[in-house]
């Protein structure tokens, strides 16, 4: 397994691969769920030039869909729910609720859908931040709440906090007050 770490304006991220190179976790310190530099692990920045490159590009604003091959272990279900957040625009948010519809999974499998979403090994490049409760609520985040609002306010599906100083060119937005949550998108 190699591995690597990156500074970010999330703050350092922890990258890993597979012996192939492919990318498997992108972590942030005290991530739930989140992976941490294991005995026997190699460092070695090469095999995640790309990630890097495409990381840096979303953080200045301009990149808006990572085109990166990636891996990630899980159940038939938490497969099929990654690949519904893989679909996710940039700028844009979606319910629990839409994404147990999109994955054929009953409404009373928002909870599953949750689980699933919240066992994401991939953050950021798997834009699990772009869910949000059915009510608007910016509801929970394996990396916090503060990154969640971070790259929502990026992303422009959250309004930059009144009073806020103005963002440094190439970083995020200073966090503050939770701006009012985006509406919900209505696409099928």
């Amino acid at each position: 397994m190699f591995w690597t770490d990156v500074d970010s304006p999330l703050g350092p991220l922890l990258l890993t691969a597979g012996p192939d190179g492919v990318l498997t976790s992108v972590s942030v310190p005290g991530q739930k769920g989140g992976r941490s530099v294991q005995e026997g692990w190699r460092r070695d920045r090469g095999p995640f030039r790309e990630a890097v490159e495409q990381l840096d590009a979303y953080f200045a604003a301009d990149l808006t869909e990572f085109r990166l091959t990636v891996r990630a272990e899980g159940t038939a279900f938490r497969t099929r729910v990654w690949a519904a957040l893989d679909s996710l625009p940039y700028g844009s948010t979606v319910t629990y609720g839409e994404i147990a519809a999109r994955v054929g999974a009953p409404r009373a499998a928002v909870r599953a859908v949750g689980g699933a979403i919240g066992a994401n090994p991939l953050l950021i490049v798997r834009p699990c931040h772009r869910v949000i409760g059915a009510n608007g609520a910016l509801t929970g985040y394996a990396g916090g709440l503060d990154r969640k609002v971070r790259l929502l306010t990026l992303e422009g599906a959250l309004p930059v906090p009144q009073g806020a100083p103005p963002a440094p060119e190439g970083s995020l937005p200073a966090p503050g007050v939770i701006p009012t949550p985006p509406r919900p998108s209505t696409r099928p």
